[in-house]
């Protein structure tokens, strides 16, 4: 999965921490899940900062594990089972998401929840840039992410049985509250100024209005895989952040692309996007309005900084994690590092507005 020359693509040993009994393990597939055939060989997905992510070798076909990390977590974090129920809602869609095999909620398996779906085979880019993709080729890549986010916000939660995936209203209060308290209440984490001042900024201008559907929560190019060769999205990952919540908040974490710098998370932060003939971020905002109905996006400053503030309030709880050992990713130190600089983003974007 993903990028060879990335440091989150590919698989490695188990890592120290995260070993479970894989007999177990396919002892519960053997029951659980249809057509599957031992041996079962483990190896892990170097990505997969918050939930540890696995690659299960099986002779009929290759699946991905996703559990809860080892440890004690933080109530309402790593939420598996809202990963895996929002994966088995929308396979009913043509939204394109992995097939799940089975979720299983019993720690006496391999120590945590855990859930197996479907290895898709394809490209991930976790370069915004899109760099292995030929400069005429490259709208049409940002086009294909553009229209499954709008096809995303379109479906009808209750359609397919998640109408009660998210609690309905003030989703910017409540969401403002919950990341400021987890913030707040990770003394080991620290403080920072810039945080500080962006949680009164936001307290102070919440928009009017409670627009609901089925958010992602992490949307970016490096969630998703595309087809081996077609500019198309056939399976969109990482569903921990998912809820049912504001559309508009969601597409606007998927346009901090146009001012996340290239080492935080996959941005295009001082990329000359002309010349790699990337739409503006104008234009990504038209296409989306275009596909959803809308006459633009008010409050789109609002939202962006919202957004910063949220990706800096997770990595600040990374920050806590590597601090207590217990982050479950090997690039969980790099991530704590960014903090700061996410803080920094965002009020300097609350200014600007």
């Amino acid at each position: 999965m993903g990028g060879a020359n990335h440091d989150s693509s590919g698989t490695s040993a188990i890592r120290e921490g995260h070993q479970f009994d894989v007999d177990a393990l396919a002892a519960w597939m053997a029951a659980n899940v249809e057509d599957f055939q031992s041996p079962l060989q483990v190896e892990q997905f170097k990505g997969g900062q918050s939930n540890p992510t696995f690659k299960l070798i099986t002779p009929n076909r290759n699946y991905v594990l996703r559990k809860k990390p080892p440890g004690a977590v933080l109530k309402g974090a790593h939420a598996i089972d809202r990963e895996a129920r929002v994966l088995q809602a929308l396979g009913k869609t043509e939204f394109p998401v992995p097939r799940v095999y089975g979720f299983c909620t019993d720690d006496h398996v391999i120590g945590t929840w855990f859930y197996v779906m479907e290895m898709v085979e394809g490209r991930v880019f976790w370069d915004a840039t899109f760099p292995s993709v030929s400069n005429a080729e490259r709208p049409a890549y940002f086009d294909a992410m553009n229209k499954t986010l709008a096809y995303l916000h379109q479906l009808n939660p209750k359609d397919i049985g998640l109408e009660d995936f998210g609690k309905p209203g003030n989703f910017f209060q409540r969401q403002i509250a919950r990341w400021s308290k987890q913030y707040l209440e990770d003394v080991e984490a620290g403080r920072d100024d810039n945080m500080d001042k962006v949680i009164e900024w936001l307290n102070g201008r919440i928009p009017e209005g409670d627009e609901i559907s089925i958010v992602h929560g992490d949307f970016r190019c490096d969630n998703m895989i595309f087809h081996p060769t077609e500019p198309r999205v056939i399976a969109v990952l990482d569903w921990e952040l998912s809820t049912l919540g504001n559309p508009l908040s969601d597409f606007c974490y998927h346009t901090t692309m146009y001012h996340m710098p290239p080492d935080i998370v996959a941005g295009l932060a001082n990329a000359d996007i002309a010349a790699l003939n990337i739409p503006s971020e104008k234009e990504y905002i038209a296409a989306y309005c275009r596909r959803t109905g809308r006459d633009g996006i008010p409050n789109y400053a609002f939202y962006m900084v919202f957004n910063f503030f949220r990706l800096a309030a997770i990595f600040h709880g990374i920050k806590g994690r590597a601090l207590r050992g217990t982050a479950s990713s090997a690039q969980a130190q790099e991530r704590a590092k960014k903090f700061p600089e996410l803080a920094r983003i965002a009020w300097t974007l609350a200014l600007e507005s």
